[in-house]
This record gives structure tokens, C-alpha cells and sequence, in this order.
């Protein structure tokens, strides 16, 4: 699918909230493609996926009304105010760093404001992208070798890769919502009483004075994690091959990204070098002891790359404050 025919497509009254919306229409500062389009990987069957930014209205910044992020569920569109994206961005993670990266062809909207922020992309880039861009390739990588091998764990083993997969979350949740010690919050394993089950996993919980919806959501995560597994469990295998293989090219594409980030060559979320050989992978041309073997290399760049680093070790928030400033200022007339 072209770019032009995204942009009919974004045309439609499936779209329609771009124009409807209050926070959205000529709020938007940047509206691009993502996912496997985004990335140069996409096949026939791939989604549309749409990112973006949008500029709060005056109620959201200085009212009593607040706004962080729109999504539309149906057309796998998300578009972040301002702030919130700005945020992300300060944290280095991979999934908002790539709306500064993408191919110029692949905007759909860009604002002067929105050129702005692009064209000062590497103020955000700090070695906060170690881990970032570490921690999502780790996850990405426990997802493939939990799928793949499950089937023949013994219950045991099966219950310690679903808690090493909900540990693996547990910075994220910690910095999503209010956040937690892993004293307050502590998982473990132990014997379980279930007659079915050998080990089990459970939880102390020792908080005080804290707010019950985050307590639902990071339960609701948690519980998520543990039925996601039980889905894969009963994966039909042959069905399931070109998701795995989908797993496998986004693990290798976040190594190559996160490593020349580090390398200080910039964000570039078209992989023009890579595209065929990412596509081989998904196609299933390699084994999955070949993979492995791949990412064992690709992991060893990264961590070059990380040792090796010249970014700092914290992004320039003054700098990035006074962007904010001025795209406030050029478009609601205050900030300065």
C-alpha cells in the first residue's frame, strides 16, 4: 500500500475523528505512518497503524480539564499532546522516539512546530536509550523463546518464565503509575497447594495511602501477562509461525535502531539497509537457531555501541524546556 493510499484511506469516514475531534483537526502537529509500514516491513496482510502530536488546547493547559494521549482502537491510531509526548521522549522510548524518525514521505500532517521537533530530535537522545531500547529488545526476546519452547515445559518451569515475564514489566509499571518498592510490591514463587500445579506464583502487598485505580491497573497488567500466556499455550503452531517470526525481525530491528542511536547516528525508523533481510525474517527463511545466533551478534553491537556511547548521560531538559516554550508561544501566544 502506497502513501497516497493511506492518506485516501485517512480520507474516510473511518478517520473521521481527525477532523471531528477538538483536540485533534488543526491541532495536529505531526501525523505519520507506524509499525511495519513506518519500518519498511510491512506485507500485504500488514494494519494501518497512525501515530502522532497534538497540541493541547488552552482549557488543558491552564483549566481544570487535562488531556495525555488520544487513541482509536478500531484504527490502531494514537496521537500524544504535547507534554505527554515529550515526556516519553525524555525517557528515550523506542516507540514515540520513532514518530522524530520517520521517512519524510511517511508524514501524513507536519507543522511548522511539528518540523521543529523533529529537526531537534537529538535533544532527547541520552543514554536512556540503554535500557529503553535494551529492555524492550530483552522483552521481545523472552516473548519469542517463551512461545516457542512452552509447550514442553514442566508446569514449573512454565510458572517461572510468566513471573520473569511480569518482572520484566515492573519498571514499567513502576513509572506508568504511582510508584512502588519491590518490597510493597513482591512477587515470588512457592509451593502451591493446587492439585494440579507443582509451584505457583504469588504476592505480598504492604502499601499504604495508595490509589486504588493504579492498584487495578497494575493488577489488570499482571493478569494480562498471565493470560496471554495461557492463550499461547494453546497456540495452533503452524498458525502461529509468521507471528513468532514477526517477534523475531522486530527484536533484531529494535538492536540495529537502539546501537545507532548509541552511535549517535540519530533515529532512523525506515530500515532502507535492512528491509530485505528484516523481511526474510518474517517471511521465515531463517531457523530459529539462526536467529539466535543473529541476535547474539546484534546484542553484541548494542552493548558496544552502550560502552562505547558519547551521549549524555541524561537528555538536556533546559533545552528541551525552552522547545516547549517556543512551540507554545508560536501557537497559543504564551510560554515566554
Amino acid at each position: 500500500m502506497g502513501i497516497q493510499d493511506i492518506k485516501d484511506r485517512l480520507n474516510s469516514d473511518k478517520y473521521e475523528f481527525l477532523r471531528t475531534d477538538p483536540r485533534l483537526g488543526e491541532n495536529i502537529l505531526i501525523l505519520t505512518t507506524a509499525g511495519s509500514i513506518a519500518y519498511g516491513t510491512n506485507v500485504d496482510t500488514s494494519d494501518i497503524d497512525i501515530r502522532g502530536v497534538t497540541i493541547e488546547t488552552k482549557q488543558d493547559l491552564l483549566g481544570l480539564s487535562s488531556f495525555e494521549q488520544f487513541e482509536d482502537r478500531i484504527t490502531d491510531t494514537v496521537i500524544y499532546g504535547l507534554k505527554k509526548f515529550i515526556s516519553l521522549c525524555l525517557d528515550s522510548n523506542p516507540n514515540v522516539l520513532e514518530i522524530l524518525g520517520t521517512k519524510d514521505e511517511h508524514l501524513l500532517v507536519i507543522t511548522k512546530e511539528g518540523q521543529l521537533l523533529r529537526d531537534n530530535a537529538d535533544l532527547f537522545l541520552s543514554k536512556k536509550a540503554i535500557h529503553s531500547f535494551g529492555n524492550y529488545a530483552t522483552a521481545q526476546l523472552r516473548r519469542l523463546k517463551n512461545a516457542l519452547a512452552r509447550d514442553s515445559y514442566p508446569q514449573a518451569e512454565k510458572e517461572q518464565h510468566i513471573l520473569e515475564s511480569i518482572l520484566g514489566q515492573m519498571e514499567h509499571l513502576k513509572r506508568t503509575y504511582k510508584s512502588f518498592t519491590n518490597e510493597e510490591i513482591n512477587l515470588y514463587i512457592d509451593q502451591s497447594d493446587k492439585p494440579e500445579m507443582e509451584t505457583e506464583i504469588f504476592i505480598d502487598i504492604n502499601l499504604k495511602h495508595y490509589p486504588l485505580r493504579d492498584l487495578k491497573n497494575i493488577y489488570s497488567d499482571m493478569s494480562n501477562v498471565v493470560k496471554n500466556y495461557s492463550k499461547l499455550n494453546h497456540r495452533n503452531n503452524k498458525k502461529d509461525e509468521p507471528h513468532l517470526n514477526k517477534h523475531a525481525m522486530h527484536l533484531i530491528r529494535l538492536l540495529i535502531t537502539g546501537t545507532e542511536v548509541l552511535e549517535g547516528k540519530g533515529i532512523n525508523t525506515y530500515r532502507e539497509k535492512e528491509r530485505e533481510f528484516l523481511l526474510d525474517i518474517r517471511k521465515g527463511k531463517y531457523s530459529y537457531n539462526e536467529l539466535f545466533e543473529m541476535v547474539d551478534e546484534y546484542e553484541r553491537r548494542f552493548r558496544l555501541a552502550a560502552e562505547n556511547t558519547s551521549l549524555p548521560d541524561k537528555p538536556d531538559y533546559k533545552r528541551v524546556e525552552e522547545l516547549m516554550l517556543e512551540i507554545y508561544s508560536n501557537i497559543w501566544g504564551f510560554g515566554r
